[in-house]
């Protein structure tokens, strides 16, 4: 389940953090949504094309939006400088670039070559900087080609799909710290399919598409530090506790005695059950009797159960393998069916005693 996070979530969550957002005006969108979580009465104002600074001084949060709409020696640079140079690292950062590679270029395959090339040079740094820092890749959302501009018409799904495939390819590919790796952020995508068709432009997407996207990204980082209830979409399944693991040893060793006593017995039972009579010549049918149950095998019976029905509850309250939904509560949902229920149950009453009366007449 996806929390819904308030500002003042927000800002206890991110409390001295520095964030950043680094690419094209797809980002810049994101980004915008993001701050919009910490302070809802932010507007959309700046230089489209170029840096946007953003800071919330109660909490001592600092967001940049940095315009670097091409994967190149630029973008590679800026990430040099926070692994080597002496520039603070940002606790988060939240990269992705392609469609202006793409329109510049008139979509051609050497574009492509020259993305997959800029790319692998860049992977090295984003990993050493994912060991102390959380870095997110934004893949490229599918566009609707029906309303893409003359000068946007070679941005083709097709295309998006071979630069995402590359990005992904080349940024799981190291292996060098397996624990370490960059977050590729694909719910983006996914969001987008269902939709890009109310896109204004069909490149960028509506405003409602942006703010789930901001969400789940908080969600994503923010879940793990303030845990809330319905927030576990995202969160790193809890270890098993003490009492948990004696509990689950206790009734492993419950089930695994039950089933060797019982064997036991049942065996002895087999050996001395006589199933033939030769005093007559003819053949005994076998009498019909169940072995005794010991006590102690009836109490090993009852752990069995008992730990079936808790291994029974401890997998439905894991939200990693079984999907939840946000459930939401209103008084009107809840007292509208009860009044209903009364005003029923008023109308629909009779005496009892006229009941009675009425059955005996007939009969």
């Amino acid at each position: 389940m996806m929390h819904k996070y308030k500002n003042s979530e927000a800002k206890s969550c991110l409390i001295d953090k520095h964030i950043v957002f680094l690419g094209d005006s797809r980002i810049r969108q994101l980004f915008y949504s993001f701050i919009k979580i910490i302070n809802p009465q932010i507007k959309e104002e700046g230089n489209k094309h170029g840096n946007i600074p953003f800071e919330d001084k109660s909490a001592s949060i600092k967001v940049d939006f940095l315009w670097y709409p091409e994967v190149n020696g630029s973008m590679r640079q800026r990430i040099k400088s926070w692994t080597e140079g002496s520039v603070a690292k940002p606790h988060i950062i939240v990269a992705g670039a392609a469609t202006w590679s793409i329109k510049i270029h008139n979509g051609s395959n050497e574009a492509l070559t020259q993305y997959k090339i800029n790319i692998t040079s860049i992977a090295p740094l984003l990993e050493k900087l994912a060991k102390s820092s959380d870095v997110y890749w934004i893949l490229q959302d599918p566009v609707y080609e029906d309303m893409l501009s003359e000068s946007r018409k070679m941005i083709t799904n097709e295309k998006i799909d071979a630069y995402n495939e590359a990005a992904v390819r080349i940024l799981n590919s190291s292996s060098r710290n397996s624990k370490a790796k960059v977050k590729v952020f694909s719910v983006s995508k996914l969001i987008a399919q269902e939709t890009i068709m109310k896109s204004s432009d069909g490149l960028h997407l509506p405003e409602s598409s942006r703010d789930m996207n901001a969400m789940i990204l908080m969600n994503v980082y923010c879940n793990k530090i303030m845990k809330p209830i319905d927030g576990s979409c995202c969160q790193p399944q809890p270890p098993l506790t003490l009492i948990q693991k004696l509990a689950f040893c206790f009734f492993t060793l419950s089930i695994i005695g039950y089933f060797v006593i019982s064997l036991i017995h049942r065996n002895n039972y087999r050996k001395n059950k006589s199933c033939t009579d030769l005093e007559i010549g003819e053949e005994k049918k076998p009498t019909i009797n169940t072995p005794s149950v010991s006590t102690l095998e009836m109490l090993l019976h009852c752990f069995c159960k008992l730990g079936l029905i808790m291994t029974y509850f401890y997998l439905c309250d894991r939200a990693n393998l079984f999907m939840k939904e946000n459930k939401f509560y209103t008084h009107s949902s809840f007292f509208i069916p009860i009044v209903y229920i009364l005003v029923l149950g008023v109308f629909y009453t009779e005496n009892t005693k006229e009941v009675m009366i009425k059955l005996t007449s007939y009969l």
